[in-house]
């Protein structure tokens, strides 16, 4: 059953467990890790088919996902989830071109022009998770903001099932985003092989998506080869709800969270004691017929907390400590309190407003930063695939205006070379 505190009861640190793994079990997967990574850097596709067959039990003969394939995929899929998935395309499309930046020239001086340019990056990979669940939401969220971008090749990897297989949905939504190359890899080997480049699939510039501890732990050990999105911990989600907000509906969204992972996180912060009692109770009638019954069990049981407070005002400073992943405010004139928000990877405001609007279909991206890292980090973005360069032009006369003064400055740092570089020209 999700525990009850008061605020008095907890500090900053304990509200909102992130406790990493055992220090030798971490020991153990990079270890495992470091294999993968550098069998494929030197086997390369013949790595990755042992380490399929091995990991996911299945003997390929070919890595690459046909067009027949591809198509066969996309006309299999049930024509309403078509629909459904090109609707949720055009709404994260909107949402995204509204991030697309442009360059900028300066040309208010003679003889001298500033700017900056943006270059899209020519090649990324997405990861897309395999297992026991099958999530086409992350395909859009990746792949759409990187095509918006203007990334010029979008490779995916996702592992296969028993049949040598990706999902239909998982091939659909791929079809749709405008994926241009899919592989049947995954695990740390599928990092590698984007890191690295083998055979059959290309190298690139930047890895993005979800994965499990040996993804994330292969991401971590690759970053510098390439770029990397971020390191994703647990979901989390926190509440803020006053007396007003519905039971049954703070509730289901606690639990939407808790189904993810043992791991997850799911916490309210309320103002009333009756109000928390009355959502633990909803709580555990909700768990009794939810389908993923025991990861959600292990999360409330183990992460879940209901924290109750003063006001409003008091569970937003709390919440701005945590800095959660998503953040619904379920509370009356929700807006009132959105300049107050300073951490929160996604906020959800009110009573209607459910987190899981935000990972299909609204439109922002759904990929977030966890673990109190959304005091410094962003949502993926259109932002994520693409890079700036400046650039400078100044003409003899504008050089002549400021030499001396470059050339001190250097002199300063007792760097000669570059001041010699400055008055060679004259």
């Amino acid at each position: 059953m999700i525990k009850i505190y008061n605020r008095s009861e907890l500090s900053l640190e304990n509200i909102l467990d992130r406790t990493s793994a055992d220090p030798s079990q971490i020991i153990k997967i990079e270890k495992a890790v470091d294999q993968i990574l550098a069998e494929v850097k030197s086997r390369g596709d013949s790595a990755l088919f042992e380490y399929t067959e091995s990991f996911d039990k299945v003997i390929l003969d070919n890595l690459k996902v046909t067009e027949q394939e591809l198509d066969n995929a996309y006309q299999a899929t049930d024509s309403e989830f078509i629909e459904i998935l090109e609707e949720a395309v055009e709404n994260i499309s909107f949402f995204h071109k509204k991030q697309l930046r442009t360059g900028f020239e300066i040309t208010e001086k003679d003889g001298i022009v500033l700017g900056q340019k943006i270059t899209p990056l020519k090649r990324v990979g997405i990861y897309v998770p395999g297992g026991t669940a099958s999530y086409p939401s992350t395909v859009l969220m990746n792949a759409i903001p990187a095509r918006i971008a203007g990334v010029e090749e979008i490779v995916m990897v996702s592992p296969p099932d028993k049949n040598g297989s990706i999902p239909q949905m998982i091939l659909a939504a791929a079809k749709i985003a405008g994926v241009n190359k899919i592989f049947k890899v995954g695990g740390a080997q599928a990092v590698a092989s984007l890191a690295y480049g083998t055979e059959s699939i290309p190298k690139v510039d930047k890895i993005v998506g979800p994965g499990n501890i040996y993804v994330t732990t292969a991401k971590q050990k690759v970053f510098g080869l390439v770029d990397i999105d971020m390191i994703a911990g647990p979901s989390e989600i926190l509440v803020i709800a006053d007396s007003t907000a519905d039971i049954k509906c703070v509730a289901a969204d606690l639990l939407s969270q808790a189904e993810h992972d043992k791991l997850a996180s799911a916490v309210l912060i309320c103002t009333c004691i009756e109000y928390a009692k009355n959502v633990s109770e909803e709580i555990e009638r909700q768990l009794s017929d939810l389908p993923r019954n025991n990861i959600a069990r292990e999360s409330i049981d183990n992460n879940g907390k209901i924290i109750v407070v003063n006001n409003i005002d008091e569970a937003i400073e709390i919440s701005n400590e945590i800095a959660p992943e998503h953040l619904e405010i379920c509370v009356d004139n929700p807006f009132d309190y959105l300049d107050k928000i300073k951490n929160a990877g996604s906020i959800f405001l009110g009573k209607h407003t459910p987190e899981a609007l935000g990972d299909y279909f609204a439109g922002p991206n759904h990929t977030l930063p966890t673990s109190g890292t959304a005091r410094f980090s962003s949502p993926l973005s259109v932002d994520e695939f693409i890079k700036k360069s400046s650039y400078i032009s100044y003409s003899k006369e504008a050089l002549d205006k400021v030499k001396d003064k470059i050339i001190t400055f250097a002199e300063k740092e007792g760097l000669d070379g570059h001041a010699r570089s400055i008055e060679v020209r004259f």
